[in-house]
């Protein structure tokens, strides 16, 4: 069984957390967040021009700038977590040109030997799956699709065609951590996906509290929180992983809690 298989087939759906690779202690972070109980972790690689995130992501981004770091960090940071934390499913998120610049094979290589599961690029397309999906799956890592409210029914299958771990599913049309969306909206986006895919549905953008993850927890086969983790990273430095740890299990304990309640 993969490391997502195992993670998403839990009586309970996944916590899955997001934090930048170089800002503050990653590696006491991302153990923090084990221990406070997340399933699947997502590492992001900073970008100095990122789409999709929105203004905690941003000054994460130019924190871990400011500190140095390079790729070749992240994939050091990613092989430890893996040395230590065997069984937990790891993600790179982040942008196109940090993983193809220096060649798919390269970064796909990288991407195993380091041990990581999964890969999220948020700005290539299915379109353009051929800069970079071909040498993911060949070196045996998940590439890791995104579907949105305006994901539509003719485009879908086309998404999901070599999707692989979990389908992530963005739940508001906007950048992450500002807003959050309806609940019966993310409802009615589960139930239209699960109808297409088998692959486990993770809902994130704008999940900032354990009530709103609960809440999705009861309908989606996981839950993402980012933002709201890079700000407790932000506001507390070194001394971040004892917070984020406590933070953490306040998330694990309301959505491990949410599919008993729904039961």
């Amino acid at each position: 069984m993969s490391r997502f298989a195992a993670a998403f087939t839990k009586p309970h759906a996944a916590l899955v957390t997001f934090v930048t690779a170089g800002d503050g202690h990653t590696a006491a972070i991302l153990d923090a967040l084990v221990a406070g109980g997340a399933d699947v972790i997502e590492l992001g690689m900073p970008f100095t021009d990122p789409m999709a995130d929105g203004p905690a992501i941003q000054a994460a981004n130019l924190r871990s700038f400011a500190a140095g770091t390079k790729t070749a960090d992240i994939f050091a940071i990613a092989k430890g977590f893996r040395a230590r934390h065997p069984d937990i499913p790891l993600v790179l998120m982040g942008y196109a040109n940090p993983m193809t610049r220096r060649g798919a094979d390269w970064f796909a290589a990288a991407c195993q030997d380091a041990g990581v599961d999964g890969v999220i690029c948020v700005d290539i397309p299915f379109e353009e799956d051929d800069s970079l999906g071909p040498a993911l799956r060949a070196a045996g890592v998940d590439q890791i699709r995104l579907a949105t409210p305006t994901t539509d029914v003719a485009r879908l299958p086309a998404v999901l065609d070599g999707a692989g771990g979990f389908l992530y599913y963005v739940s508001v049309a906007g950048i992450t951590g500002l807003q959050q969306a309806a609940q019966a909206s993310i409802e009615e986006a589960v139930a239209r996906l699960r109808a297409q895919t088998a692959l486990p549905i993770a809902v994130g953008f704008g999940v900032r509290t354990p009530d709103q993850a609960a809440q999705i927890a009861r309908v989606a086969d996981g839950v993402v929180v980012g933002s709201a983790l890079v700000e407790i990273v932000a506001q507390h430095g070194a001394d971040a992983p004892r917070h984020i740890e406590t933070f953490t299990r306040s998330l694990a304990a309301a959505i491990h809690g949410a599919k008993e309640i729904a039961a």
